[in-house]
C-alpha cells in the first residue's frame, strides 16, 4: 500500500480494521469489493482468511443456542449470505475456499494488505473448539497454516479465531506455532493472555468495538442507519493509547453493508482516526511492557453464545495502563 497509509499523524488515533472472511462468497465477491473501497479511502486493513471448506449450512445446529434465533432474525442472514451459501455442507457440497479463491487471497497481499489465518473450517471451529482436546485444535490450526503457506509461500504471522472462539489448547498453539501476535478475542487493550493463571507468550490485540451485526435490530438500529449509530457511539467507547480494533466481515461490510462501511470510513476519519492493519498497530507497541490480562469465556451483547473475552488486568511490571 501507499506509504501515506502507514504514516500516523501526531494528532490522529489509530483504528485497526480487521476483516474476517468466513465463506466462499465472501472471499470471491466481498474481498474484491473491500479492496476497491479501502484503496479509494487510502485505508489499511488486515484480512483473515478461512482456508478450507465452506460448510456454512452446518451452522443450522446453532438453532438451539441461546440468542441464536433472535440474532438471525435481526440480521437478515438469508439476504446477507444467500441460499447457496446456507446450503453448503448439507444439501450442497462445501467449496474449498483456499483452492478456489487462492488468486483473490494472493491479490490481497500483492496490493499491500496484511493477511493471516481466520480458520480452516469456520463452522467446524466455531462449534467445536471450546470442547475439543489439544490434538483436535492442533490439527485444525496446522491445516490452516499449511494451506496458508501453500498459497502465500510463507507462514502466517497472525491468527484471528472464527467467532472469537478459543480454548486454552488453541491459545497455547498461538505461542508454540510462533505467531507474532493474534486477535482472537474481545477486550479493551493489547495484552498477554492468562488462562487460569497460565501465561500465553503470544500478545493479543482484541476487538474493542461492537460489530455491525451485533447492534442492528436493537434500539432502533437498522441496516440503513447502523453507520450513523456506531459513529455516535465511538466517542463514548473507552479508548486505550493504542487505539481501537474493529472487526468487519467480507460477507456483510463487503457486500450488503458496503455503503454503510464507506460511511464509517468517512465518519471515523472526520473523528481523526487513521486506518491501519493490526500489524501496524502491533508495531507501535512495546511488547515487553504489555500487561498480562486474564481471559475466559463470556458473553457479548448482541452475539449468541460465549466467546473469548478479556477480564481483569494483571500488571507484570511497573507500567500502568489507563483507558482514556
Amino acid at each position: 500500500m501507499e506509504n501515506t497509509k502507514h504514516t500516523r499523524e501526531a494528532s490522529s488515533k489509530m483504528l485497526a480494521l480487521k476483516i474476517d472472511v468466513d465463506t466462499f462468497k465472501g472471499t470471491k465477491i466481498g474481498v474484491p469489493n473491500l479492496l476497491g473501497l479501502l484503496k479509494k479511502h487510502q485505508a489499511d486493513a488486515t484480512f483473515l482468511f478461512s482456508l478450507g471448506p465452506d460448510h456454512t449450512g452446518r451452522a443450522i445446529k446453532r438453532v438451539f443456542r441461546k440468542g441464536f434465533l433472535s440474532k438471525v432474525s435481526r440480521t437478515s442472514v438469508v439476504a446477507n449470505y444467500g441460499f447457496p451459501t446456507l446450503l453448503y455442507g448439507t444439501i450442497l457440497p462445501g467449496p474449498d475456499i483456499g483452492k478456489r479463491c487462492a488468486a483473490v487471497m494472493r491479490q490481497t497481499a500483492a496490493e499491500g494488505f496484511e493477511t493471516g489465518i481466520h480458520t480452516w473450517d469456520h463452522v467446524l471451529w466455531q462449534d467445536n473448539v471450546i470442547g475439543a482436546d489439544a490434538a483436535w485444535a492442533k490439527t485444525q490450526m496446522e491445516r490452516a497454516q499449511n494451506r496458508y503457506t501453500d498459497i502465500f509461500k510463507a507462514p502466517a504471522g497472525t491468527h484471528g479465531a472464527a467467532g472469537w472462539q478459543m480454548s486454552h489448547h488453541a491459545l497455547r498453539l498461538t505461542q508454540s506455532m510462533g505467531f507474532t501476535y493474534c486477535s482472537d478475542g474481545r477486550g479493551q487493550f493489547p495484552h498477554f493472555p492468562m488462562w487460569n493463571g497460565e501465561l500465553i507468550d503470544c500478545p493479543q490485540l482484541p476487538s474493542t468495538m461492537p460489530t455491525l451485526d451485533e447492534i442492528i435490530g436493537l434500539d432502533g438500529v437498522t441496516e440503513t442507519n447502523v453507520a450513523e449509530k456506531l459513529l455516535a457511539l465511538t466517542p463514548k467507547l473507552p479508548l486505550c493509547p493504542s487505539g481501537h480494533v474493529f472487526t468487519l466481515h467480507a460477507e456483510l461490510e463487503g457486500m450488503r453493508l458496503l455503503s454503510q462501511f464507506e460511511a464509517l470510513l468517512v465518519g471515523w476519519r472526520e473523528q481523526d482516526y487513521t486506518f491501519v492493519s493490526t500489524a501496524n498497530m502491533f508495531a507501535t507497541l512495546n511488547r515487553a511492557a504489555l500487561p498480562y490480562a486474564h481471559v475466559s469465556h463470556g458473553e457479548i451483547p448482541g452475539r449468541s453464545g460465549s466467546l473469548l473475552v478479556q477480564g481483569a488486568e494483571f500488571l507484570h511490571s511497573t507500567t500502568t495502563h489507563q483507558l482514556a
